[in-house]
């Protein structure tokens, strides 16, 4: 898993034990579940909709309580609201506040749709630290919000591609179209291939669409669409939306097509990736634990946004399977966003991209 800890080393975060721990362990090798000698679990991960082992945004994020626990000898559990993709508030809550009877000094909790029950647990729970992966702050102590600049990252895909030579793009989001970060994903993507295309002189077409993908659950449905995208010429399919990825796969792979992953490395799990979009949601989670323990929770401030400036979001270039975009030609597109010089709307009020269009070398086609 490429790992983004100079991130932290940009904001002037130390990492600690946690971090050296986490660049030499692979957090598959340490165990899901635990028994705490005292019924006591200090270290606590409250599950996004999908599933925990989703290659994604789930397991990225317990990677990361799972890697600060037990470089800390911190006991840790998991915990999944009742009613899978269908979980209300309540059972989110419910779930928060069976960590913090369980003994959680810090509760980590994936996912916008967490906020509303984070709240509410977090004033009843005052002693209990909350890490809000994909949040935002709420002007309570006890609450950290760690965000991405997804639409940075989603640029860097959508460029890279089309600057090695893919013209017939797709995008099938998770969320349904209501998640922002899988939005700000699609945004960006479109963004990035639409500067790519006109700067090689000619027009790409994206298929998008948020079809299938509100659950964050591979189906039968989302694998017949995706087929027919590539049946009809689709080239390379951006998967941004946590476990729809197996379907998404599994469709390339009948086909002899490409698949960008998302959050992290997926080309570790599917040889249809050609490159990922990724966020340093692993990291992020360390650091934030980290600081829950290490007394220097308050100097966050309540949140923090990282991007390209920050080393916290990009593309795996170790791993990835372009064949005409360099390393050295990224390098350079990720040092003009730092500077200013390319500027990426993060603005995905909008489903439907064309309606920030039009686009002068992207035709969007949404389903």
């Amino acid at each position: 898993m490429k790992k983004f800890l100079s991130l932290l080393l940009a904001l002037s975060l130390v990492l600690g034990l946690a971090g050296a721990f986490a660049e030499s362990v692979d957090p598959a090798t340490i165990e899901d579940t635990i028994t705490s000698a005292d019924g006591k679990y200090e270290v606590a991960f409250v599950t996004d909709v999908g599933q925990l082992k989703d290659k994604s945004f789930n397991e990225g994020t317990w990677n990361g309580a799972k890697l600060f626990a037990v470089a800390n000898g911190k006991t840790y559990k998991y915990y999944q609201p009742a009613n899978g993709d269908q979980a209300t508030d309540d059972d989110r809550y419910d779930a928060m506040k069976a960590a913090a009877e369980a003994g959680a000094q810090v509760i980590v909790a994936a996912g916008f749709m967490q906020g509303t029950a984070l709240e509410k647990a977090a004033k009843e729970f005052p002693d209990v630290k909350f890490v809000f992966i994909d949040g935002w702050g709420m002007g309570l102590d006890n609450v950290v919000g760690v965000a991405f600049k997804e639409e940075q990252c989603g640029y860097f895909a959508g460029y890279a591609v089309v600057k090695d030579g893919y013209e017939k793009l797709g995008f099938a989001g998770g969320g349904g179209g209501t998640n922002p970060a899988c939005m700000r994903y699609g945004y960006g993507f479109i963004q990035g291939a639409n500067d790519a295309a006109a700067e090689l002189g000619k027009k790409v077409e994206v298929k998008f669409t948020w079809q299938y993908g509100a659950s964050f659950s591979p189906s039968a449905e989302l694998q017949t669409m995706i087929s027919g995208w590539y049946e009809t010429g689709t080239e390379v399919v951006f998967s941004a939306g946590g476990s729809i990825f197996s379907s998404i796969t599994a469709a390339a792979s009948a086909n002899d097509g490409a698949v960008i992953g998302v959050d992290v490395d997926q080309s570790y799990d599917s040889d249809t990736v050609i490159t990922s979009a990724l966020k340093g949601i692993t990291e992020g989670t360390i650091w934030a634990c980290e600081k829950a323990f290490d007394g220097t929770w308050a100097d966050i401030g309540g949140a923090v946004s990282l991007g390209a400036a920050d080393d916290a979001v990009g593309l795996p270039v170790d791993t990835w399977s372009l064949e005409n975009f360099t390393v050295a030609e990224y390098e350079q597109l990720k040092a003009n966003v730092v500077n200013g010089e390319v500027v990426i709307d993060a603005d995905a009020a909008e489903n439907d991209p064309n309606a920030k269009g039009p686009w002068e070398n992207v035709t969007v086609l949404y389903e």
